[in-house]
């Protein structure tokens, strides 16, 4: 035994990963579903090849549409039009970047982001990392379980608090998947994606747009820059839209595959996890941009101070002459909202595991997780109404720049160390890039925490 130890831990001290430690029997990311989806021989076509990785980016992408997303992009359409098109555009632009860099972490180095935070280190800043990431799952759940007791409310008229009980059961749907195979909740996350891609791809249509205007606004104007209540929405897109804990839950489930852990196995499986989570987030795209398309139509006909999700539901049939726009809007909010709380849960999961190493049964992980939001949202209900949950939706996403920082920041420092990378480690250039988009969505994070807060 002492025989083995040192070279071993001079391998993890040659690695980079200052605090890992020598053996370790639960060192796998989500250890129930790790290399669960079995891949196609050598012999299939690339296709087929692709196919077996297509899931985890949209599952991914599901942090890109939620709840949260909603009101800036209304707001955006509502008040000038299509012009923050090209917003949403760069947004997307740069989130693709940062889960192409989170799937390559996880494949190269064999560990999500909270296992290799773990890792590099000390232990007393990794309890404050895991604090801040809590909280931040906590706010992101805040979020999906307030969009999913409004869709409730609007499609069923049950009250906000009832509707935020009944968002319980979307941790059991967790569980249920899980145990049937990854497969399944992979399924079920893309089926839900098709209806509300379905539903604004009609909404689209009955809007009617100009696609000359439509054209314009995804090519940046000065305009953004110099009219400061554009700029301030315009921050407030890009601020809601890169979701610290998808990063978390990137690295992880792209270990979900069964591919050859050797470095022509791991360069595959990069390639294919990138084209996947990239394709996905065209897709988050094309709904963020539907959102804000819709909600242009509320600009042309007067209505520029539409900005609750409430208002926009009872004004889109009228406006757009298409009787079953209101329900499409909120089937796709409950849909938004269904799909957010799946993937939060998981990422809290994989958070707690790999910060802690603490491993609790899933069904009690997820129903703490959905209990710590939905007590707040019950509290101020009951006490302030409706506009009540809308400040504490603000207040989630202020939460949730907060705690950007601790995983933007950590992501990009660990995939340009060839200590911990070895071949996998970005290229300078994409070195460069990656802390410029990082340094760029942290400045406006900070510049949207102090305009709301000040």
């Amino acid at each position: 035994m002492s025989n083995s130890s040192p070279p071993n831990c001079a391998a993890s001290e040659k690695s980079g990963w200052r605090f890992a430690r020598p053996t370790e029997a639960d060192s796998s990311s989500l250890p129930e579903v790790f290399a669960s989806v079995r891949l196609p021989g050598e012999n299939a076509s690339w296709f087929r090849r692709f196919l077996a990785f297509v899931g985890p980016g949209y599952m991914v992408s599901v942090g890109y549409m939620d709840p949260g997303n909603w009101a800036t992009d209304l707001q955006g359409g509502a008040q000038f039009g299509y012009t923050l098109l090209a917003v949403i555009m760069l947004s997307n632009l740069m989130a693709i970047l940062l889960q192409a860099l989170s799937a390559r972490l996880g494949i190269a180095t064999g560990r999500d982001l909270a296992q290799a935070c773990r890792d590099h280190f000390p232990p007393g800043l990794n309890i404050v990392l895991w604090l801040a990431c809590e909280l931040a799952i906590i706010a992101c759940d805040l979020a999906e379980v307030i969009g999913t007791a409004v869709a409730l409310q609007l499609l069923f008229g049950i009250p906000l608090v009832g509707g935020a009980v009944i968002s319980v059961l979307d941790a059991f749907i967790v569980l249920f998947l899980m145990n049937r195979g990854f497969r399944y909740l992979e399924a079920f996350i893309i089926g839900l994606l098709s209806i509300i891609a379905i539903c604004f791809a009609v909404q689209v249509v009955a809007a009617a747009p100009p696609l000359a205007g439509i054209m314009k606004g995804f090519l940046p104007s000065s305009q953004i820059v110099t009219n400061s209540r554009m700029l301030y929405i315009a921050i407030g897109i890009i601020g809601a839209t890169v979701m610290p804990h998808n990063l978390y839950l990137h690295s992880s489930i792209v270990q979900t595959r069964a591919f050859e852990r050797t470095s022509s196995g791991r360069r595959e499986a990069i390639r294919w996890a990138t084209w996947d989570s990239t394709i996905a987030l065209m897709l988050a795209l094309f709904i963020n941009a539907s959102i804000l398309i819709v909600a242009a139509a509320f600009h042309t006909t007067g209505h520029q101070d539409v900005a609750e999700i409430e208002d926009a539901y009872r004004l889109l049939s009228p406006i757009l002459g298409l009787g079953i726009a209101s329900t499409l809007f909120a089937v796709a909010l409950l849909a938004a909202g269904t799909n957010s709380t799946i993937t939060g849960t998981l990422a809290g999961q994989i958070i707690m595991e790999g910060f802690l190493r603490l491993h609790i049964p899933h069904w009690a992980r997820r129903l703490l997780t959905r209990g710590l939001a939905i007590v707040p949202v019950i509290v101020v209900t009951a006490l302030y109404g409706s506009k009540g949950v809308g400040e504490l939706l603000l207040l989630s996403q202020v939460i949730l720049s907060m705690q950007l920082p601790f995983a933007v920041i950590p992501l990009v420092m660990f995939v340009s160390d060839r200590r911990k990378m070895g071949e996998f480690v970005i290229s300078r250039k994409s070195a460069v890039l990656s802390w410029v988009v990082a340094s760029l969505i942290l400045l406006l994070n900070f510049k949207l925490l102090y305009d709301t807060i000040f």
